[in-house]
């Protein structure tokens, strides 16, 4: 949230994101929104599995799929070339809860990208030549930005010394390169087989079309694909036990400078913590203006840079802070100063002039960002994930609700030491 505004944005209330919601036989679930402003359609798929969803010793390969997904099918072997050739541009991401393939294209092209989209659900080419040739770029991938970039396993180590027990130890890209290394063929189509499949999917699409004829596009090419008869239901996922004392961890590595972060478990995505949080979070680290900027920065200089963040993951998350020391700071010094903001957070309530700010910027960034019809499907995409598709038109409304005692309270509820996982990342001298 970068975008300053001035405070007379504060009357502003963002327009509803019109939608339908429908469900084919099969089990997919369709969330359309005509967009009568746009001559662009997008076409977003949403499967209902992450790295939340792996085996603890097979990690890694919901994004080793995303990368398979784009290897061609039996019938279409360069998924490129269509979006292509209708004026079209795609791309996909993983995260710790789902995978996303998204398509944009001029409306009059959108059965392209439904066509696509329907042949890769079953028809996907995997071979051996293809998973050998995605394994080696997965792992050098693994290995240039998590292990031989300077802090790329900093994230990787809090996640496992924040979670005993969820699957978030682990981050997208797995725990260890073998994992992917020692992937079979089999492994990856019962992997294809399990998750991609229908009832285990969400369309959502924004673009210049009624949403009657969305659905029936959406039938026409995905109605016929049937579930494979014998897929497991997803294992539940084994809750985090509440951590009841603080954590540490020291590691030494050839990095520029020391670095600290404290991570504290928060409220699942939908919860009242997870919205406490992030507005806090924006609050400390939302810009030049952020108290950590103006206070840790600025005024005391112990840091070069210092952050604050919400994971924002389906289940109970991350609150974390996170900074660069400067040469002269020592750790104990610099971690002293986070909890000095911390204190102040939980004694001293928040000005309303402070937290509008940031509420204004929210608000706006949601407006402006919903003028895209690529960010409304994979907006409705995620909320209808989440279990609750209203939230698409809630949020800026539950941002607006929270005041200076409830993030005191989330403070001192949240920001406790036995609820802490603190990491030393100590540059080699």
């Amino acid at each position: 949230m970068n975008l300053l505004l001035p405070p007379t944005y504060s009357y502003l209330c963002p327009a509803m994101i019109t939608y339908e919601r429908h469900q084919l036989a099969n089990g997919l679930t369709v969330v359309a929104n005509r967009d009568r402003t746009s001559q662009l359609a997008a076409v977003n798929l949403l499967y209902k599995v992450g790295a939340r969803n792996e085996n603890p010793e097979r990690t890694g390969f919901a994004h080793l799929f995303e990368h398979l997904m784009f290897r061609g099918t039996r019938r279409i072997p360069d998924f490129d070339r269509p979006v292509q050739m209708a004026c079209g541009d795609n791309n996909a991401f993983t995260n710790n809860d789902y995978t996303d393939y998204y398509i944009t294209l001029p409306a009059v092209n959108v059965e392209t990208a439904l066509w696509l989209e329907s042949d890769r659900m079953t028809g996907l080419d995997i071979s051996a030549r293809k998973l050998a040739l995605e394994k080696r770029v997965v792992v050098e991938e693994f290995r240039q930005r998590y292990l031989n970039q300077p802090y790329g396993d900093q994230t990787m180590l809090l996640r496992a010394l924040a979670y005993r027990e969820h699957p978030y130890r682990w981050a997208t890209i797995g725990l260890a390169p073998e994992h992917i290394e020692e992937a079979t063929l089999d492994d990856v189509r019962a992997f294809y087989r399990r998750w991609y499949r229908p009832s285990n999917a969400i369309l959502s699409l924004s673009g210049d079309l009624p949403e009657e004829r969305m659905f029936a596009l959406a039938e026409k090419w995905f109605g016929g694909i049937e579930n494979p008869a014998d897929t497991p239901s997803a294992a539940p996922l084994p809750a985090e036990p509440e951590q009841r004392e603080p954590r540490r961890m020291e590691v030494v590595r050839d990095v520029p400078a020391t670095a600290i972060s404290i991570a504290f478990h928060i409220g699942g995505r939908t919860s009242r913590s997870f919205f406490a949080g992030d507005l806090t979070s924006d609050l400390l680290a939302g810009g030049d203006s952020g108290r950590l900027y103006q206070t840790l920065v600025k005024e005391r200089r112990l840091f070069a840079s210092a952050n604050a963040y919400v994971s924002g993951d389906v289940d109970p998350g991350l609150f974390v802070f996170t900074g660069h020391l400067l040469p002269t700071t020592a750790p104990e010094q610099a971690e002293a100063a986070i909890w000095d903001e911390i204190d102040r957070l939980k004694n001293d309530p928040v000005p309303a002039r402070e937290t509008e700010k940031v509420k204004n910027k929210f608000e706006a960034n949601t407006l402006f960002g919903e003028l895209n019809v690529m960010n409304k499907a994979l907006n409705l995409g995620f909320y209808e994930m989440l279990g609750d598709l209203s939230l698409v038109d809630r949020e800026v409304e539950l941002y607006r609700s929270i005041g200076a005692e409830e993030i005191m309270e989330f403070a001192r509820r949240v920001f406790r030491p036995e609820n802490s996982s603190t990491l030393l990342y100590t540059a080699k001298r």
